[in-house]
């Protein structure tokens, strides 16, 4: 069966995992009513951000820019919670998907320029620092993996945090499984990933925590983050769009310095 959270048990998730402390300087806009916050830009600061949806054409999935993203929701891939708390990013395993990867995404992509640009920037020169509070959701049927944050470089990802069932990866290139932060993660449960680029290196955090320092010379990175669902209808079933991974997003800033 496939694992999920259901939309009464993910409200008290949601309401248990958000005791975690507020973290400073992490841009949210809370405090809304329901009428308020109609799309996900009036939760989440998009300004330098556009999105990725897993519909469209094959290997043409559908790209949301500024300013059409100020104003746009797509349920139930990209959506305002209810209480206005978080952003809802889904991924069904039968959706769209870019040209280099079999696996379908509900993803914001890095920009510049108020999101006029794709960013690109060096480990190797400043520092370079993503910070996101979200929460896994929904992990698709049969291969329940799931991934919520992630820095990619020109070609593929260089890191990402990675939910495999109930154990949390945080990734190194190619090997999956290059460090574990946990295993046993909870559906709902709310946490702030990080990554500081800087020197060569990065360092990935886990609730304020440093779990590991992986070495990256690349100068073509970008922060992306939601819901890249790495399942699709080869290795989960049933092959439609009931059948997913979804992520919860209530706070997230880039840093670049």
């Amino acid at each position: 069966m496939r694992i999920v959270v259901l939309a009464g048990i993910t409200a008290a998730a949601s309401t248990a995992a958000l005791a975690l402390p507020a973290q400073a300087g992490i841009p949210t806009r809370d405090g809304r009513t329901a009428a308020e916050c109609e799309y996900p830009a009036d939760v989440l600061d998009l300004t330098d951000w556009k999105l990725t949806l897993p519909t469209g054409e094959d290997e043409d999935p559908t790209d949301i820019t500024q300013p059409d993203l100020a104003t746009f929701a797509a349920k139930p891939w990209f959506q305002a919670d209810e209480d206005c708390g978080a952003v809802q990013f889904r991924a069904p395993v039968d959706g769209v998907t870019t040209g280099g990867s079999s696996y379908p995404r509900a993803e914001l992509r890095e920009m510049t320029d108020d999101g006029e640009d794709e960013a690109s920037w060096s480990t190797t020169e400043g520092t370079h620092t993503l910070v996101v509070k979200e929460a896994f959701t929904a992990l698709p049927n049969d291969k329940p993996h799931l991934v919520g944050a992630q820095i990619h470089g020109g070609d593929d990802d260089v890191t990402v945090f990675r939910l495999e069932g109930s154990k949390l990866y945080i990734t190194d290139g190619d090997d999956t499984h290059h460090h574990l932060v946990t295993d046993d993660y909870e559906l709902g449960t709310e946490f702030e990933a990080k990554f500081v680029a800087r020197n060569g290196k990065i360092d990935a955090y886990y609730n304020g925590e440093r779990e590991t320092t992986i070495s990256s010379d690349d100068d073509s990175n970008y922060f992306k983050a939601g819901a890249y669902t790495q399942a699709n209808c080869e290795n989960s079933d049933p092959c439609d769009g009931d059948n997913y991974g979804e992520v919860h997003i209530s706070g997230i800033k880039v840093t670049h310095s």
